[in-house]
């Protein structure tokens, strides 16, 4: 139990920290199906300048990622979770600090009715960032190469960023899966970010998916 304070001064509130939520495989590394062997992670184009980059604007960096492989039996916990450390050391021999990392193991549900919680497009990996580390939503991120990551980072009150590279296939639109912002890797987004923050960019409204579309997506035939 934490002691009860013994003076009557009211402490103030600690300030709510900034974060930007980065996805896992596609965003972060090269999307290999279901691996968990650190030999094999390849970081996508440019990913550690834009982690560096968000650092220095103050943004702590959490990993969410969708992880079925547990429920599948592909993997276990143990292994994923010495997949997890060993990116948090490979980013921190780059000057990353990787705050955090949150993963749901459950498969994807049959039918309309979601398995859980926490599995994106579902908040509830950011929700428990948040609460485990004080992060402000409203001031916080999402970065994605899916519209799943954009509803998950909309639904939990955050702006979102889209990686334009090509790994959205489905392409459902409704508001909650518009993303604020599209970029072509994460150092485009890291700097997309720091523009926005700065009032010299600003994220698009719910609805205005063809006006943040990149020059390829506007050339991209649409499904």
């Amino acid at each position: 139990m934490r002691p009860i304070p013994t003076d009557d001064v009211a402490q103030p509130p600690s300030p709510r920290r900034r974060a930007v939520f980065i996805d896992k495989d596609g965003t972060l590394v090269e999307d290999l199906p279901y691996n968990v062997d650190p030999a094999r992670v390849r970081f996508t184009p440019h990913a550690m300048e834009g982690l560096r980059l968000l650092g220095a604007e103050g943004y702590m960096v959490v990993v969410v990622t969708n992880q079925p492989g547990l429920a599948r039996g592909m993997f276990t916990r143990a292994e994923l979770a010495r997949l997890q450390a060993a990116l948090a050391a490979m980013l921190r021999a780059e000057g990353v600090t990787l705050a955090d990392f949150y993963a749901c193991p459950h498969a994807p549900a049959v039918g309309p009715v979601p398995a859980c919680l926490c599995r994106k497009p579902a908040p509830g990996l950011l929700h428990q960032a948040a609460r485990a580390h004080g992060i402000d939503l409203a001031r916080s991120w999402m970065v994605g190469d899916i519209l799943d990551d954009v509803e998950a980072g909309r639904r939990a009150g955050c702006r979102t960023v889209m990686l334009d590279v090509g790994h959205e296939t489905v392409w459902r639109r409704s508001p909650l899966r518009t993303p604020h912002l599209m970029a072509t890797d994460l150092l485009d987004a890291a700097r997309r970010i720091a523009a926005a923050e700065r009032g010299d960019e600003t994220p698009h409204p719910p609805g205005a998916m063809a006006g943040v579309m990149t020059a390829a997506a506007i050339t991209r035939p649409l499904p």
